[in-house]
């Protein structure tokens, strides 16, 4: 069981009413402390309801963010991903753009040895469009460039 000290810095869990954001807030975003930094393992982390907005037309778009990542010292509590995921609601954004910030912003908030974010985005205009950025640790270069390789092989078969 984790103590209240370990909690600390986890405030959106367990509160009786979720405050969503009206647009992107990467502030919303908390950590705590991974117990077993002597195992190298992984997370997946998945969300089905995506939703940014075309910042040209306004049109909303809709997709589905994988996250995966191998955790270092931090790691993200997953209820507040969900409230920053859902700040991309009214947030205009490219699908592209909106990848990359949530990458950027995983990174600099765990600091992770290795994470990469796929979106999955629905069909618009007769184009799909499945952005995938990803970073490494020094230890993990190779890690990152191999599923980089690997995403564009598997998108090519399709």
């Amino acid at each position: 069981m984790r103590t209240e000290e370990e909690l600390k810095g986890v405030t959106h869990l367990g509160e009786g009413r979720t405050a969503y954001p009206s647009d992107y807030d990467p502030s919303v975003l908390e950590t705590f402390v991974n117990k077993h930094q002597d195992n190298e393992y992984a997370v997946h982390l998945e969300c089905p309801e995506f939703t940014c907005l075309c910042p040209k037309t306004g049109q909303p778009d809709f997709a589905t963010i994988k996250i995966n990542y191998i955790p270092n010292v931090r790691m993200v509590e997953s209820k507040s991903l969900k409230i920053y995921l859902f700040s991309f609601r009214n947030h205009g954004d490219f699908h592209e753009d909106s990848v990359n910030v949530i990458m950027k912003d995983l990174v600099a908030l765990m600091d992770p040895k290795y994470l990469e974010v796929i979106g999955i985005f629905n069909t618009r205009g007769g184009i799909s469009i499945y952005p995938f950025a990803n970073y490494a640790d020094e230890g993990h270069r190779e890690l990152k460039r191999r599923r980089l390789l690997d995403f564009l092989e598997a998108q090519s078969g399709k």
